[in-house]
């Protein structure tokens, strides 16, 4: 026998050897056990990836009606400020319309005060220049007759 003859007797004792000790049922045990944890693990990925699709989706929502809702709020914010701004506006105008009607009405109570004294004053001169008058001109006589047609006057006005 040759040394080839030998290997071939060694390789079979071999063989039989790991057959007798059950090392290929151990060794394919081993892989399916490993391509049952590795099947385990892609089910459990795929469900993982399920739930961050589903995560994802509702985050997508909620970010949609967020942003839905901040525009509503900013829409909000602008007509409340429109009409703000418009109220403002309105109240201010009312406020200069009545300061310009009472100082239309201060100047017109100025004007009839200052009417009124001039009128007062030119009765005043015009009653002093009528007494110089007729001081001057009438005597003690007259000035009876006079008094006593100017009490008929004010009597005949007075009823």
């Amino acid at each position: 026998m040759d040394s080839t003859a030998w290997a071939m007797v060694g390789l079979v004792l071999f063989l039989a050897l790991l057959a007798y000790m059950k090392v290929p049922g151990f060794v394919a045990r081993t892989l399916d056990d490993r391509a049952q944890r590795i099947r385990n693990e892609l089910d459990e990925a795929r469900k993982l990836r399920e739930e961050a699709q589903q995560l994802l989706a509702e985050y997508q929502r909620k970010r949609k009606e967020a942003e839905q809702e901040a525009e509503a709020i900013v829409a909000a914010a602008n007509r409340e400020a429109e009409n703000i701004v418009v109220e403002a506006r309105q109240k201010t105008e009312e406020f200069v319309e009545r300061r310009n009607a009472m100082a239309e009405q201060k100047i017109a109570q100025a004007e009839r005060d200052a009417v009124h004294q001039v009128r007062t004053s030119a009765v005043d001169i015009a009653v002093a220049a009528a007494e110089r008058i007729l001081a001057d001109k009438v005597d003690a006589k007259m000035s009876a007759e006079l008094f006593r047609k100017s009490m008929g006057e004010v009597k005949t006005g007075l009823n």
